[in-house]
């Protein structure tokens, strides 16, 4: 029936409602506001009598005035400021069809209301109080309304609709407006003496077990709207007690207008609080449990938590509007400021393998890598030094506040100094299977054989017992060989300070490049995989159609299509050719196959590639659009220049001197690239770890013990090897009632707590002693955490310089953000983050330093970068233009009204430049920096 046969038929058809006649089904004809007043009245819930005009008599407004194709054009097009005044004047000058006028003026006497009776008159948008949207203050709200001025009233809310906030918020969320409506709530006002909101969880942390009270005198709509200061409370909602209350100076409050000059034309106005009500509490204690209560029933009723608007007259609570909660953050925990350390006799250090722990462990992974780390570590160190130089609580690897820190007890670390010397030699002659000869032949093969082994078995045919076994393997085996390419790293970073340093002695002249010209070129690991990647994309290209359709198809709808290709599903990628799409990802899982292991985090929480290559799509898709240099021409030009130049710095050197110059470059050149090859197959466990992982999290699942399988990694150790008696796929009787009903819970709270952890800044160093500092703070693969004003040093370890958008990224969830010629802002970066430096025009980290994965990576592709600042993350905002002086070790912020300022031209100091990444791969070989530090004074 078309909306003209409505109005000609208006006694035929229903334009109002009661609140009891509607329910929260009824979004479409009622809106978001009036469904939920509705749902809450018929639940019996202290809702003020009204009723709601509903949505078709918009549009029967609408069309007997002529209007809808007017408002449509308005709203396509030009200024929405513009559009919003036109399309409020048509509205105005509008008549309301005389069907709706007599439906109103029934309802209105249904409710016993006379002429002098007031109302509020509320928007209620079918497109509003959702569960993913919320158009909260977009429309318009008038209170304190008679009779006499609803229906002015009522067209002010429906030319409401099209406000240029409400246009541009649908515009942004890419909302459709067609079909779009307006339903109008028409309630009792009650005239309260405390207004206010309440949230049943915490909007700002969203901690879903406490309630947010904000409350002030009078009436609560400009509580909504932030005009009045407000008394606020954090309740917890099991007990109903205040955790926290703010009593605010309330000096303003909204009540009735009566005609003064103030009013506003909705019926209000602003008056000074009696100055004795000021300071006083708005709610007592009962007052705020009643509140609570009646907040934890609405949201049981609707089965989330909810943002409420209440009004409190005569001793009783009114609910005039309720609402999901949109965009609640996951419950996060509060920020740790207490660092106190739990061993007192010895130096914690955030530096090795702690590097590739930015964010707070895990509850599994911190249970299982400390003792697996101490393991590999004393057994390392008591084969360099032999005797019983270290004991068993030497060396720990303990969390403090959820981060990682190395720990080294006083005494062992002194019983390690004076063997040092002895180490230095073993470690160089390659015993014990230390160094690169180590590695090569020992360490990485047993490594290979060990995930070789556990990768033939049948996951599902392991009982549980024998999946965390191979878990427990695969780590240890992971941490030992970390432990052997600790100690590859100083052998590189040493070759590399030794020779640059006897070329810039002995060898350079003016004009001359710099040492690093001659270490360049060479292939690792992470390059060939960048290689991998770019070869991918220049066989994308040959075929146009697939290069279009995955060039424009969403990243994750690319990985679905991944996962489903290849297991006799029709699922391919929309657009693509499908014999194409088979041929392209089983090149693509190649790819996998051979790089997917590198670790963006070592915590095995943290996805790889072959888990997830989300982070990697965006790198091809920048390949696929022509942009970037191609790998393969950028390298070659490294090895010409770098053979080049040295033939040319040959030719001219003396026989000793070209003796002392081709043994130390050859020394450098054999070391340096092997570090990048021993770091990237540090993974090489994780993607069958966490595979085995993610199997024993999907039996507790089935059995009920957890919600989700990755809740597995939200476990403690005793927690898993509790369901150890259990054959395969069954867990009936593993674990007793008392801890299957508590590790729900356990994991939500462990799981709040480290994303509180995630948003503190751990010191370098503990404790945080001014003589330790002193001692070790420059050798930290991070500055002190404390930096101020525009300018953010750190260490110039790629130079260069660059002025560019910044681009702040947690982790591979944000690769996708990345844009070309933004600066990559990240706390660090392993192997695993070199896809994005071909689209980085600068790099800048909070740990690391000249001899990091970041500086290398950054220098063979020429980009400046500055690491180990610290505070980059939380002091730069994506989007912000930064310069970044590689040279100077310097970041310069620049806000809108400033030009960029020169940076210093400072170099780092050579403590840090030289030492700082060594120093903390040395700590992990036994107390190597200790000894240089000393060796330096």
């Amino acid at each position: 029936m078309s909306t003209g046969n409505w109005i000609e038929g208006a006694s035929a058809m229903v334009f109002t409602q009661r609140f009891e006649e509607i329910d929260g089904g009824d979004v479409a004809s009622a809106g978001g506001k009036g469904a939920n007043l509705g749902e809450l009245a018929r639940a019996g819930f202290p809702v003020p009598p009204g009723f709601v005009i509903l949505t078709n008599a918009y549009r029967a407004f609408l069309d007997s005035n002529g209007l809808t194709a007017r408002v449509a054009e308005l709203a396509g097009g030009g200024s929405s400021d513009d559009a919003e005044r036109e399309i409020r004047a048509l509205f105005r000058s509008g008549v309301v069809p005389e069907g709706i006028s007599q439906e109103i003026n029934t309802a209105l006497l249904s409710l016993g209301a006379g002429p002098e009776a007031t109302f509020a008159v509320r928007s209620s948008a079918t497109a509003e109080d959702l569960a993913d949207a919320s158009f909260a203050g977009q429309q318009d709200t008038y209170l304190n309304i008679r009779p006499a001025g609803l229906e002015d009233a009522i067209k002010d809310c429906w030319a409401s609709l099209w406000t240029a906030r409400a246009m541009d918020y649908r515009a942004r969320r890419a909302i459709d407006t067609e079909g779009l409506s307006l339903a109008v709530v028409i309630q009792v006002m009650v005239e309260s003496e405390v207004s206010g909101v309440m949230f049943t969880a915490n909007p700002r942390t969203g901690r879903r077990e406490e309630i947010i009270v904000s409350a002030a005198w009078g009436l609560g709509e400009s509580v909504v709207s932030g005009a009045v200061s407000t008394d606020d409370y954090v309740v917890d909602k099991s007990s109903a007690k205040a955790k926290s209350r703010f009593i605010a100076d309330k000096d303003v409050m909204t009540v009735y207008a009566t005609g003064a000059p103030d009013s506003t034309p909705g019926g209000t106005a602003e008056r000074p609080v009696p100055d004795a009500q000021r300071r006083r509490a708005a709610l007592d204690d009962e007052q705020l449990t009643q509140l609570t209560a009646l907040g934890k029933e609405i949201e049981d009723h609707f089965g989330a938590p909810q943002d409420i608007e209440w009004a409190l007259a005569s001793g009783h609570v009114h609910v005039v509007q309720s609402r999901p909660i949109t965009a609640l953050p996951e419950p996060t925990g509060d920020a740790p400021t207490d660092w106190t350390v739990p061993y007192p006799d010895g130096l914690y250090f955030r530096a090795s393998i702690v590097e590739q722990l930015p964010d707070p462990l895990s509850t599994l992974f911190a249970d299982m890598i400390d003792g697996s780390v101490s393991k590999s570590i004393t057994k390392l160190l008591g084969e360099a030094f032999k005797g019983n130089a270290v004991r068993e609580g030497d060396v720990a690897l303990p969390t403090i506040n959820g981060y990682a820190y190395y720990y080294y007890r006083n005494s062992g670390m002194w019983r390690v100094m004076a063997k040092f010397p002895g180490a230095m030699v073993s470690l160089a002659r390659g015993k014990a299977h230390m160094g690169v000869q180590g590695w090569r032949e020992y360490s990485h093969p047993l490594y290979a054989k060990l995930v070789q082994d556990w990768s033939a078995k049948q996951l599902s045919e392991l009982s549980n017992a024998e999946l965390f076994d191979g878990v427990s393997q695969l780590l240890d085996g992971g941490t030992v060989y970390y432990t052997a390419v600790q100690s590859v790293i100083p052998l590189a970073a040493t070759s590399e300070i030794v020779f640059g340093r006897y070329y810039e002695t002995f060898v350079r002249r003016a004009g001359d490049p710099p040492a690093l010209t001659f270490l360049l070129g060479f292939d690792s690991e992470p390059i060939r995989a960048e290689k991998s990647l770019y070869d991918l994309a220049t066989w994308t290209r040959k075929h146009p159609g697939l290069a279009g359709a995955i060039t424009s198809a969403p990243i994750q709808a690319i990985a679905r299509a991944l996962t489903h290709t290849g297991e006799g599903s029709d699922v391919g990628l929309p657009g693509a050719d499908p014999e194409l799409w088979q041929e392209w990802s089983a090149k693509f899982r190649t790819h996998l196959d051979r790089y997917g292991h590198a670790v963006f985090n070592l915590d095995f929480l943290n996805p790889v590639p072959a888990d997830d290559p989300s982070p990697l799509l965006s790198t091809l898709k920048f390949y696929l659009r022509g942009q970037g240099n191609n790998p393969h021409e950028r390298q070659e030009k490294a090895k010409n220049r770098r053979e080049e130049q040295t033939r040319i710095v040959r030719r001219r050197l003396d026989p000793a001197r070209r003796a002392a110059f081709d043994r130390l470059l050859g020394w450098a050149q054999a070391t340096v690239p092997v570090r990048e090859d021993a770091l990237a197959d540090i993974g090489l466990a994780w993607p069958l770890l966490r595979r085995m992982l993610l199997e024993l999290g999907r039996r507790l699942t089935e059995a009920g013990v957890i919600a989700a399988p990755d809740d597995v990694f939200w476990l403690r150790t005793q927690e898993v090897t509790a369901a150890g008696t259990s054959p395969a796929g069954s867990l009936a009787g593993s674990l007793t009632g008392s801890v299957t009903d508590s590790l729900t819970d356990a994991v939500e709270q462990r799981k709040m707590a480290w994303r509180g952890q995630r948003k503190a800044n751990p010191p370098q160093l503990l404790p945080e002693i001014t003589w330790a500092n002193r001692a070790f703070g420059s050798m930290m693969p991070a500055n002190s955490r404390e930096q101020s004003g525009d300018t953010i040093t750190g260490v110039g370890a790629s130079g260069g310089r660059v002025t560019a958008p910044a681009r702040v990224l947690g982790g591979p969830a944000d690769f996708d953000r990345m844009e070309p010629g933004d600066v990559l802002v990240a706390r660090m970066t392993t192997p695993a983050w070199t896809s994005l430096f071909a689209m980085a025009s600068a790099v800048v980290t909070d740990v690391g330093g000249p001899l990091s994965h970041s500086s290398i990576v950054a220098r063979e592709y020429g980009i400046p970068a500055v690491l180990g600042t610290a505070v980059a993350t939380s002091r730069i905002e994506s989007g912000q233009l930064i310069r970044v002086d590689g040279d100077a070790g310097t970041v310069t912020l620049k806000t809108d009204a400033q030009e960029l300022p020169e940076a210093p031209s400072a170099r780092p100091s050579k403590a840090r430049t030289a030492v700082g990444i060594a120093m903390g791969a040395a700590l992990a070989a036994g107390g190597v920096a200790v000894v240089r530090r000393l060796r330096r004074r």
